[in-house]
């Protein structure tokens, strides 16, 4: 996930860019928007029309179902799970309204909510070996998002043109909603800049030409930097596993980057350090402007090598890479084939620029765009498994990438981002916002957020009330104050701080349920349920919600209730192991044991060490006679 950093001088966010309907620039251009319309970038996000059916797919790491249907002309994706009784249960239907990708590598499949929230459905197609459907990146997991997972701004920034936002939902840890018509495809304005001022120019009687084209970017025209740029914004991405690939400016709104300015003043990009051999041999689906920028060829061209110079930015194919080639090595293809040593029927990209299946995006095979000397000797095409937990884990320093120099208070919080370098970074961040004093809250807010990771909250209280001098109306300063108060003990002055969150963002889920949770521990039992159902007002989708109702009404002795809201918990988050393990508490206590079993056997699936669970499970096992297990899982849940 993109982070934000912040500058000095600037409290508000500048505001967005006025942007023409690029659909108006076929008037003038038609023949060169026809052409684009084809291309990958033009169908990167649009409305679901047509989705190939599918009756049963079965994935087996979460003993799930999915299916992709019609009916009445909308589609739809299906989950579900066979249930203790043998049938359907976990049951979760949600329409398929948009497609992010343009099919030529993979579909992603989007449902939108009636509050606005796109989520990324669980089963993607992806068009390698002709076609097939498998999991999104990050599901092919035991445990994995469900459909609850959100296209934050980063995602939509660089899948489609720009949408609008509701007032406030920029800020840090605010929900990302889009409202209004969602325009669909990444359009002209993505490498022209704003084509506002250019449309109104051109409708302008007597206006001169030159007029009409200084009031729009020609990448062409630009500095070998800038040009490149416009292509880096969505195509340079040093890692997409845990880590701080890339912080955005706090005084940046989402969607403000224009074609022809500095990238390096809305973002800054940061690298790992290198640890191993190979290290930098990562490829990944979004790094392929980071893989050319370590080519020789790129490095000697001094910046005329381009993206643009093998990609029409206009068409969907590319130019001729042997005759591209050939232009810098054209003598020496030819003393290496007078010697035998290369073919005289080269096709350069098939050795230098090989195609290869991607560490991140497992299913997806595509061109490395580092130009080498010798392919490498492996099966670039052979199957891997995803990638998850420890392995794709950094620890270490965080490198500037992108610009060289991006400034300490940028690079110091790149350091505690993920925590991939925490203490050593919390010291250098603390030193940083000691010296240059910023006045802008998230900077506070993140400092202190990597202090209470790391297990000192009295150290990070402080903290959260500067960011909050700073910004009262901070959500991400007011909930981690919350959090924070809690830690060490203030439980009511932590309702106080979520309170005033619901304040000052009224139609945030989290903050409601957590002053729900928070009023549980203080026995305010009434308000506790009235913050639960004002949550589920504005996301009734969030199984933690579910679940502390679940717990609301065990505590008021309604165990029917309780297990109500344990199963909507499960039926939103099937590995929920917590909901299960209190739900399968209940049916024991109703002596439906087999069932109960079950869930017990739920809960140790997605959590095999869940010693509350194995204890549990171990004390109803002998109740039911069955020593030798019952004794087996007390073993498991002893400390």
């Amino acid at each position: 996930m993109k982070l934000r950093w912040l500058i000095l001088a600037a409290v508000c966010l500048l505001p967005e860019v006025a942007r023409a309907d690029s659909r108006v620039c076929a008037a003038c251009h038609s023949a060169i928007y026809e052409k684009y319309q084809k291309t990958a970038m033009a169908r990167s996000f649009y409305r679901a029309s047509e989705v190939t059916p599918v009756e049963d797919f079965y994935h087996a790491a979460s003993d799930t179902h999915f299916a992709v249907l019609l009916r009445d002309g909308q589609y739809y994706q299906r989950r579900l799970q066979t249930g203790f009784d043998g049938k359907e249960t976990n049951v979760e239907e949600k329409s398929i309204d948009y497609v992010m990708g343009s099919g030529n590598h993979v579909r992603t499949y989007l449902h939108k909510t009636s509050s606005g929230v796109l989520q990324e459905l669980p089963l993607a197609w992806y068009a390698e070996k002709g076609g097939y459907w498998a999991m999104n990146p990050g599901y092919d997991n035991p445990d994995q998002p469900n459909s609850r997972r959100k296209i934050n701004y980063e995602c939509m920034g660089c899948h489609n043109a720009y949408p609008q936002i509701p007032s406030g939902h920029a800020q840090l840890q605010a929900e990302p909603l889009y409202s209004g018509t969602l325009p669909e495809g990444i359009d002209c304005q993505r490498c022209h800049g704003s084509g506002d001022q250019h449309v109104r120019a051109a409708q302008t009687p007597g206006a001169k030409i030159e007029a009409i084209r200084a009031a729009v970017v020609n990448p062409s025209k630009l500095s070998a930097d800038r040009q490149l740029e416009v292509c880096m914004q969505c195509h340079l991405e040093t890692t997409s596993f845990p880590f701080p690939h890339s912080i955005s400016r706090f005084d940046r709104a989402p969607f403000s980057f224009e074609a022809g300015q500095s990238l390096a003043e809305h973002t800054a990009y940061f690298d790992h350090a290198p640890a191993t051999p190979g290290d930098d041999d990562r490829f990944q689906i979004v790094n392929s402007v980071y893989r050319l920028r370590m080519s020789a060829c790129f490095l000697k061209s001094g910046g005329k090598l381009q993206c643009t110079t093998c990609h029409d930015p206009h068409g969907a194919e590319v130019k001729p890479v042997n005759q591209v080639c050939r232009e810098c090595h054209n003598s020496e293809f030819q003393v290496t084939v007078a010697a035998g040593k290369h073919t005289a029927e080269a096709n350069c990209t098939d050795c230098h620029m090989p195609k290869r299946r991607t560490d991140d995006v497992v299913h997806a095979v595509m061109t490395d765009h580092l130009i080498q000397r010798w392919k490498p000797g492996r099966d670039l095409l052979a199957e891997k498994p995803e990638l998850n937990g420890p392995a794709v884990v950094y620890k270490g320093e965080v490198l500037p990438y992108y610009p060289a120099k991006p400034g300490e208070l940028a690079l110091a919080l790149a350091q505690v981002s993920f925590d991939v370098n925490a203490l050593s970074g919390i010291k250098r961040l603390t030193e940083a916002i000691r010296t240059q004093q910023p006045r802008q809250a998230e900077y506070y807010v993140e400092l202190a957020a990597a202090i209470l990771r790391n297990g000192k909250a009295t150290d990070a209280l402080p903290v959260y009330r500067e960011a909050l001098e700073v910004r009262p109306d901070s959500l991400a300063g007011l909930l981690g104050l919350g959090r924070t108060l809690e830690a060490i003990g203030g439980t009511a002055d932590a309702a106080g701080a979520y309170e005033r969150a619901t304040q000052f963002i009224p139609e945030n889920p989290l903050a409601w349920q957590m002053l729900g949770e928070t009023r549980m521990r203080l026995r305010r039992v009434d308000e506790a349920k009235n913050a639960f159902a004002k949550s589920l007002e504005f996301d009734s989708e969030v199984p933690e919600t579910h679940y502390a109702l679940g717990v609301f009404w065990t505590e008021r002795g309604d165990p029917i209730r309780a297990e109500a809201s344990f199963r909507e918990a499960i039926r939103l988050q099937p590995d929920y192991s917590q909901a299960h393990l209190n739900l399968a508490v209940i049916l024991s206590n109703f002596k439906r044991f087999d069932e109960a079993g079950f869930h017990y056997e739920r809960a140790l699936r997605y959590r095999p060490d869940y010693k509350l669970a194995h204890l549990n499970y171990g004390l109803m096992l002998l109740r039911a006679g069955r020593t030798a297990e019952g004794e087996q899982h007390i073993k498991a849940g002893s400390p």
